[in-house]
């Protein structure tokens, strides 16, 4: 049986591997830190039914029922109101942009209307990129509504003549593909961009070719873009297989122009591919590149908006979520697609997506030059 099985030869084989577990600090704070970070995102982050979602009013007469309808709507706990004197065209650019979920307008003979008894009427138009941030608040619209008025004139049922009408904007059949699809080319490239990049140096220093590279009369940032512009080439093409499918398979509308997603796509992948060899820079081992890609991976997959909204997360959560690529990629692939927006509407993405490709390339490169030295 001791040839088999030697309880003294196990023992001795586990304490050496715990030992060479301990040795490598980066694997095992990844296998205590990855359940630390689930935990918290599922557990405080994650909300499937967002409130507080920012709105914006067109009122020009602020009369009492206008107040009303303004309080009650805010009680539900699904409209916070941000720009409570906005006017039309002020209100159409920032649901263009993103800045707010809704827009109610509410006409100026709307209290004339009441006091004559006539059947008054209130406009709600939502921002229904997102189907599930939507629903929520839209189906509360008409009778809390209806409560306020009546509470407001002194009536004892509900004003039966009031008419909510709602215009869900941008996606109005309410179809999830239209969200999702567009969000899953950032996701693709996120994960194909940053894992390969991260994997390219430190396979370089794994296989012992490292001194070879190192040899050639190459400048640091030579070396960085010999390893990176192969990579931008591989994210083309899944750019144009995961767009002909949005459009081909899935239908998604193509409102925007193509110029402004593909220029969007560009900067994002150009940022993605250097986070990849920042990475390699820090990683001894491919394993190690691989388990910080998706300790990367997981918090930005949750914070940006793409499996739950980002609305319905906290502000400590928000604020977190600002600071991955994806979070800003996904507002600008969505309002260029679904919306039509313009260069000028996402001008606010694309510049957080410039500062996130300086910092990371004088981050890589200042990285890079230590491991020359």
């Amino acid at each position: 049986m001791g040839r088999v099985l030697s309880f003294g030869r196990l023992m001795a084989l586990l304490a050496k591997e715990t030992i060479q577990m301990r040795r490598d600090r980066l694997t095992f704070g990844m296998m205590l830190g990855i359940p630390l970070v689930q935990l918290m995102l599922f557990g405080f982050a994650i909300n499937t039914d967002p409130k507080e979602l920012p709105a914006a009013l067109v009122a020009p007469t602020q009369d009492r029922f206008t107040r009303a309808m303004v309080s009650a709507l805010e009680l539900t706990g699904y409209y916070r109101f941000v720009a409570p004197d906005a006017t039309a065209a002020e209100a159409e650019r920032m649901i263009a942009r993103g800045d707010v979920s809704f827009v109610v307008t509410i006409p100026s003979d709307f209290g004339r209307r009441v006091m004559r008894g006539e059947s008054p009427s209130i406009l709600i138009d939502a921002d229904a990129t997102d189907p599930s941030v939507a629903s929520g608040a839209i189906s509360t619209l008409g009778t809390v509504a209806a409560q306020a008025l009546s509470r407001e004139t002194g009536a004892a049922a509900p004003a039966p003549g009031l008419s909510v009408v709602v215009h869900r904007r941008y996606n109005p059949e309410g179809v999830t593909q239209y969200n999702i699809v567009p969000a899953l080319l950032g996701v693709i490239l996120q994960l194909t961009m940053v894992m390969m990049t991260a994997m390219a140096l430190t396979r370089e220093t794994e296989r012992g070719t490292m001194e070879n590279l190192l040899s050639m009369p190459a400048t640091p940032l030579e070396i960085m873009l010999g390893k990176i512009v192969p990579y931008l080439g591989v994210g083309a093409v899944q750019v144009v297989v995961v767009l002909a499918a949005s459009r081909l398979v899935f239908g998604v509308p193509f409102v925007g122009s193509p110029a402004v997603i593909l220029a969007g796509v560009f900067v994002f992948v150009v940022a993605l591919v250097i986070l990849g060899y920042l990475i390699s820079t820090v990683a001894r081992t491919q394993m190690q590149a691989m388990q910080i890609t998706f300790f990367f991976f997981l918090p930005s997959l949750m914070l940006s908006g793409f499996m739950f909204p980002y609305r319905g997360m906290p502000g400590w959560a928000q604020a977190l979520g600002e600071v991955f690529p994806l979070t800003h990629f996904l507002r600008l692939i969505r309002a260029v697609m679904l919306k039509g927006a313009g260069l000028a509407t996402v001008s606010g993405s694309f510049l957080a997506l410039g500062v996130f490709v300086l910092v990371l390339a004088l981050a890589a490169l200042t990285r890079f030059r230590k491991t020359l030295d």
